[in-house]
């Protein structure tokens, strides 16, 4: 399928992460063939999946991708989790804001490279900087889809708008192709009524597009990154993995009826 999936908010603090790498470890548990891309500066997708920062791989990171220094296939790495691979970041990265700004077609750099490689995957997603610059430009014009967390909080709709508004400018104006694969409700308190009002919200709003699953505030998840595992290796019985699990079955259904409306 080699379907490229980012997940996005330019809001911090949402789960993004999180969810980058542990959906990632669910797809790959369910034998999918699965490849994540660590866009964000501060790695810490790289990190949650053990992989050493002070290691720099011989300069093979997004950083050298994006500036077209290496071919992408050799800043693939293979992660301790099956069926799973990934491209680290560095803080190299936060050059690349400046350094492509008068690159000729600076928005398609990561397209052009996925290209070469996106058929070896069942799924390529990709973690995005919290932040709505030219490394999320390319990430979301390199996209067939893009999927958005948003935190069970008071400030969980901030921004929202805005990120609605850039991703329909993308599809006008660089790729019209690009489509919603779901919002995400993630830190969920069932504790805390105003949790439940936010699920309310959104749904409301976005109805369909809206994931069934929910990802509940979990102590292990955090745990699992501190020690640079996904949960699915960390502590896969843990309310945090059924999570993610059930997310990654829900997500491979959507997209096996997507395919199946697009094949009749």
């Amino acid at each position: 399928m080699g379907k490229i999936i980012s997940i996005v908010n330019q809001k911090g603090g949402v789960g993004k992460t999180t969810t980058a790498v542990n959906l990632s470890a669910s797809l790959g548990a369910l034998e999918k063939k699965i490849l994540l891309i660590d866009a964000d500066p501060q790695a810490n997708a790289t990190s949650a999946l053990g992989i050493d920062l002070d290691d720099t791989q011989q300069n093979k990171t997004i950083y050298e991708v994006l500036e077209h220094n290496i071919d992408i296939q050799e800043a693939v790495l293979q992660a301790d989790s099956p069926n799973l691979d990934i491209i680290p970041s560095s803080i190299d990265l936060v050059g690349a804001e400046i350094e492509l700004v008068n690159h000729p077609n600076r928005e398609k750099m990561l397209h052009d490279q996925l290209e070469t490689i996106k058929s070896n995957y069942d799924f390529i997603l990709i973690d995005c900087p919290p932040s709505l610059g030219l490394i999320t430009l390319n990430c979301l014009c390199a996209s067939d889809s893009t999927l958005i967390p948003i935190q069970c909080e008071y400030f969980a709709l901030e921004g929202l708008g805005k990120l609605m508004n850039t991703i329909r400018k993308i599809q006008n104006f660089h790729n019209n192709q690009l489509s919603i694969e779901g919002l995400l409700l993630t830190m969920y308190d069932s504790r805390l009524r105003l949790s439940n009002n936010v699920i309310e919200e959104v749904k409301t709003h976005f109805e369909e597009m809206v994931f069934n699953t929910i990802i509940q505030r979990n102590v292990r998840l955090s745990e699992a990154t501190g020690f640079g595992e996904s949960i699915i290796k960390y502590d896969a019985n843990c309310r945090g993995a059924i999570n993610y699990l059930n997310l990654a079955k829900e997500f491979i259904e959507r997209n096996q009826l997507i395919t199946n409306e697009t094949n009749e």
